[in-house]
């Protein structure tokens, strides 16, 4: 047989996997069947449910309206910055309200959802309210900018922390997340803050309460809980955790949801690398905590904690998350 024979008959070869896919089919798509067993997901039953494609996309668009020129259109000049700024938010609002839509529907307990026009309306209205906070948003994240920019001797201008920092990036998506949070969007603000956490390491939840001026240094590690209520002109350094002592759990042995779990850290505080605060605890304004110290009870205002302070302390269900 030449080599020109053997390389047509390779290439008429039929691989044949022996058996058709149906088997795998019906087993994969089981699990996603709503049908409420242990395990099962609920899955996109009677909607598409929001992309995170998507919603990734428009995290990049919204950044691109709050820091107009660093991100997204980089040829931006002055003249031509309220056209790229208006144009982008009109793109934007059918966007989200696409997605919020999605996100609406997945939740509604209509038995009716055909004609449920409800999470159609309410999506049109928060998309509304959403793009209207955007403002305040950017002005809370101009202060966190300029809290990088003061707390790090490293930073040589504000632009450099909006470019490099990613504790500034963790901000403005969280920002953005707690928003859609208040607003009642379900599944969106979680997927936000999980993109930020992939991309930078610092997963904050946004349902956390943040308030102005707000600096992570590094950042890496960083994780602040679901209840927590941070001040104003608080900094943190990599590895800090502002997490659950314990979770009260119900008469089956699930934890109860929506309860205050997390720690409350008032104004001017300085929670230093590695350190780990749990429980419905207060730290008390200008208090400062040093690395790698365990904290499960309030501590005054004013007040230095290091090692040699902290005293051993036992956790159990779930402590520490």
């Amino acid at each position: 047989m030449s080599k020109k024979e053997a390389a047509g008959r390779t290439m008429r070869r039929v691989i044949d996997p022996g058996d058709d896919f149906s088997g795998i089919v019906s087993a994969l798509c089981l699990a996603c069947n709503g049908n409420g067993e242990p395990g099962s997901l609920r899955g996109p039953d009677r909607d598409a449910l929001p992309s995170r494609s998507v919603v990734v996309g428009i995290v990049e668009d919204l950044r691109s309206v709050l820091f107009p020129g660093y991100f997204g259109n980089a040829d931006l000049c002055r003249s031509s910055m309220m056209f790229h700024v208006g144009a982008t938010l009109d793109s934007l609002f059918r966007k989200l309200n696409e997605q919020v839509r999605r996100g609406l529907c997945f939740a509604c307990e209509e038995e009716d959802f055909a004609d449920c026009a409800a999470c159609e309306d309410k999506a049109i209205e928060i998309s509304r309210e959403f793009l209207a906070r955007l403002p305040k948003v950017q002005r809370l994240l101009a202060t966190d900018v300029w809290a990088a920019f003061q707390g790090d001797p490293a930073a040589s201008s504000p632009d450099e922390a909006v470019f490099c920092y990613p504790g500034v990036q963790a901000l403005a998506l969280f920002r953005l997340a707690h928003e859609l949070y208040k607003l009642g969007v379900p599944l969106i603000p979680r997927m936000i803050t999980e993109h930020a956490h992939s991309i930078t390491g610092i997963d904050i939840h946004p349902g956390a309460k943040v308030g102005e001026s707000f600096f992570i240094d590094h950042g890496t590690g960083v994780v602040i809980g679901e209840t927590s209520e941070i001040g104003d002109r608080v900094r943190l350094y990599q590895g800090v955790t502002l997490g659950a002592k314990s979770f009260p759990l119900d008469d089956d042995g699930h934890p109860v949801k929506n309860v205050p779990r997390h720690p409350r850290v008032e104004d001017d505080v300085i929670i230093y690398a590695g350190a780990t605060i749990l429980g419905r605890v207060t730290i008390g304004r200008g208090a400062v905590i040093g690395g790698n110290v365990w904290v499960a009870r309030d501590v005054a205002a004013g007040a230095r904690i290091t090692q040699a302070h902290v005293r051993e302390e036992r956790f159990s269900d779930g402590a520490g998350i």
